[in-house]
């Protein structure tokens, strides 16, 4: 079981949305690079509804999607795992990030997406129960994981589900 840690959170002060995942996977961490992974969902689900081309290297897409005032980032700082699935993550090493001093920099963000399940478990366990009184404003939701190991669903499945954080966006205009 290998100690892993999460990466900064990539973002500005205006971002509107945060999504969050659990902690980067193998291949993320290899590549230093959120949701690098070939078959993971998310970077090809932001290109459908932000016009990111896939084309473009890592730092270029992650500028357009800064651009859009998302932010990235994840639940843990760091934990113990074994390969790249959260079911091998060992609870009693789970270090989360400190979100509130994150949501007091970055204070218009309104709404946050879990990327899939544990990320929403370990955030309502271990985060939210510590959160101060003026983050109480913000709306959450659960959305499909886009892991290739999350794999009930088609990405066409995923896509459409994802389509809430382009109207979320759209709505704070």
């Amino acid at each position: 079981m290998k100690k892993i840690s999460s990466f900064l959170p990539l973002c500005n002060t205006d971002a509107k949305v945060l999504i969050l995942g659990s902690i980067p996977g193998d291949a993320s961490l290899t590549a230093e690079e959120y949701y690098a992974h070939p078959r993971n969902a998310f970077w090809p689900i932001m290109s459908q509804f932000f016009s990111i081309s896939l084309n473009l290297d890592y730092g270029q897409r992650c500028k357009q999607l800064i651009h859009y005032n998302i932010a990235l980032w994840d639940v843990m700082a760091c934990c113990q795992r074994t390969g790249s699935l959260d079911t091998h993550i060992k609870s009693k090493s789970i270090r989360t990030q400190n979100f509130n001093d994150f949501f007091h920099r970055h204070n218009k963000i309104n709404a946050v997406f879990f990327n899939g399940t544990k990320a929403e478990k370990e955030y309502n366990k271990r985060v939210a129960p510590h959160l101060d009184p003026q983050h109480a404003h913000l709306q959450y939701q659960r959305l499909p994981s886009t892991s290739p190991a999350m794999a009930t669903l088609s990405h066409e499945q995923k896509a459409i589900q994802w389509s809430i954080v382009k109207q979320v966006l759209y709505a704070s205009k």
